[in-house]
C-alpha cells in the first residue's frame, strides 16, 4: 500500500509538473501567481490580501414534522433546526487561481447526532487552458438519474441532514484534470476516510435497530482506510455526456452486522470495506427528450455485485401557452445484492415522476413523484416544491410517505416515518 501511495503521488507530482512546463505563461506562476495571492504585485491595484473578497450564504430554518407517533418513547414527532452556511470567494491572477471556503452547522433541537459541522469545501484552485489543479477540501457530484446516483462515490453521505442521500461531506482530495479534445481525464488522491452519519436516539428517520457509528468496524487501518484513488474520464459528444470511473478505497456505504449492546439492545453495527468499484453515466439529450443510464461493479464488500439505474425524461415545454413546463420521468433501478439486503433498498424498482417548471418570476418548481418496489410493492411517495419570496427568501417543502408491510424490507423500519419538512432560508 505504501508503495502504491508514494506511486500515485508522484504520478499526480509528475503529470502536474509535465502540464505545468508546456505553459509558457505558467513559468512565471510561481512569482506572478503567488505575488498575486500575497499581494505583492501592487499593478493590479489591490489593496492587500485581504480585500476582493465575496461573502455569501444562507441561514435556514427548518421544521420536520411527523404524521404519526414515535415507535420509541426516546423519539418525538416535531423537531425544529437552524443551519448557517456561508461561503467566502476570491479569486486573483486574472482569474486563473481562486480561493473557496464553505463552513456548515446545524443545530437540531432534539437529536445530538443531527447537531453538527462541516466544512463542505476549502479549495484552492489553480486553472490553465488545458490543465486545472484542485486541493483541500471539496464536494465532487456525478449521477445523471433522479432515483439514485450509483456512480457518486467521491463524498461520505451526510444522512444525518436528510435521508434521501443528497446532502455530502467534505473530503479532503488533491485533483488534477487534464483537459483534451478527446475527453477530461481527472485524478483524484482522497486524503482521510468520513464515517456516514446517522440519526441518533432521539432522531427520526432511523433504523430499528439502530446504528451505532462509534462502533464502526473498517476492513483496514493506517494508509489503506484514509487514502484512496479514483481515475475519471468524461466527454461530451454532440448530444452525447459520458462519464467512466474507477474507485479504489475505503467504500463510502457500509454493509450492518447485527451485536448485542452490553445492556442487551441490539444494534446495527456499520462495516466499511476496501473495494473496487468501476462506474459509467451516460446520458443523451435529444430534443424534448432525456434518456440517462447509470451501472456500477463493485468487488471487495461481500460478493462481487452490479447495479444500475436506467430511465428516460420527456419534457412539455410551455403547456398549452400557459409558460408551465412539465417534465415525465421513468426510471428502473436495479442491485444484483437482491431483496432484503440492508445496503440495497431499491434492487428491483421502478420510479415515476412529474416534474411542473413555472417559470414565473419566483421561480417555482414541483417534483411529485413515487417509487415502488416490484417484489414486494413496498411504496414511497415524494413532493418536494420550492419558491422563491422575494429577493432573499425561498421557501422549501418536503412531503414524504412510506408504504410496507414486509418485515424483511429495509423500508419497514421507516413505516411510522412519513413526515413534512419546511425549511425558510435567507440568501445573503
Amino acid at each position: 500500500m505504501k508503495i502504491l501511495t508514494c506511486a500515485y503521488l508522484c504520478a499526480l507530482l509528475m503529470l502536474s509538473n509535465l502540464v505545468y512546463a508546456q505553459q509558457t505563461s505558467s513559468l512565471a506562476i510561481s512569482s506572478a501567481g503567488f505575488s498575486g495571492f500575497f499581494n505583492l504585485d501592487s499593478s493590479e491595484g489591490n489593496d492587500g490580501i485581504f480585500s476582493n473578497w465575496e461573502l455569501s450564504g444562507k441561514i435556514s430554518f427548518e421544521e420536520l414534522g411527523f404524521f404519526h407517533d414515535r415507535l420509541d418513547p426516546r423519539q418525538h414527532n416535531n423537531y425544529v433546526s437552524f443551519a448557517i452556511e456561508p461561503e467566502l470567494y476570491r479569486e486573483w491572477d486574472n482569474g486563473k487561481q481562486s480561493f473557496t471556503f464553505v463552513p456548515f452547522y446545524r443545530y437540531s433541537q432534539h437529536d445530538s447526532q443531527r447537531t453538527h459541522f462541516d466544512i463542505r469545501e476549502l479549495t484552492w484552485l489553480l486553472a490553465e487552458q488545458d490543465w486545472e489543479l484542485r486541493t483541500g477540501i471539496r464536494k465532487v457530484f456525478w449521477g445523471v438519474t433522479e432515483g439514485i446516483h450509483l456512480v457518486d462515490i467521491i463524498n461520505q453521505t451526510d444522512l444525518v441532514e436528510n435521508n434521501d442521500g443528497e446532502d455530502k461531506l467534505g473530503q479532503p482530495m488533491i485533483n488534477l484534470a487534464l483537459i483534451r479534445d478527446w475527453g477530461t481525464v481527472d485524478l483524484f488522491l482522497l486524503l482521510g476516510f468520513r464515517d456516514r452519519t446517522f440519526p441518533g436516539i432521539e432522531g427520526r428517520l432511523r433504523s430499528f435497530p439502530e446504528v451505532s457509528v462509534s462502533d464502526a468496524t473498517y476492513a483496514s487501518n493506517g494508509a489503506a482506510k484514509h487514502l484512496a484513488y479514483v481515475l475519471r474520464w468524461s466527454h461530451t459528444l454532440g448530444d452525447w455526456d459520458i462519464g467512466l470511473s474507477h474507485f479504489y478505497g475505503m467504500s463510502r456505504e457500509p454493509t450492518f452486522n447485527l451485536r448485542l449492546s452490553p445492556t442487551g439492545t441490539p444494534q446495527l453495527i456499520p462495516h466499511y470495506a476496501l473495494i473496487n468499484q468501476t462506474g459509467l453515466d451516460v446520458q443523451l439529450t435529444y430534443e424534448s427528450w432525456i434518456f440517462k443510464h447509470e451501472a456500477i461493479v463493485r468487488s471487495g464488500q461481500e460478493k462481487t455485485f452490479y447495479a444500475s439505474a436506467s430511465g428516460i425524461e420527456y419534457t412539455f415545454y410551455d403547456l398549452f401557452s400557459s409558460g408551465l413546463d412539465l417534465g415525465i420521468v421513468v426510471e428502473y433501478m436495479y442491485d444484483s445484492r437482491g431483496a432484503n439486503h440492508l445496503s440495497a433498498p431499491l434492487q428491483d424498482d421502478f420510479l415515476t415522476a412529474l416534474r411542473f417548471a413555472f417559470n414565473d418570476v419566483q421561480n417555482t418548481e414541483i417534483l411529485a413523484g413515487i417509487l415502488f418496489d416490484r417484489r414486494n410493492n413496498t411504496q414511497f411517495f415524494n413532493i418536494e416544491a420550492s419558491r422563491r419570496l422575494g429577493d432573499s427568501f425561498k421557501i422549501e417543502t418536503e412531503i414524504r410517505f412510506f408504504n410496507s408491510s414486509v418485515k424483511t424490507d429495509p423500508v419497514y423500519s421507516l413505516r411510522h416515518e412519513d413526515h413534512i419538512r419546511i425549511d425558510l432560508s435567507y440568501y445573503f
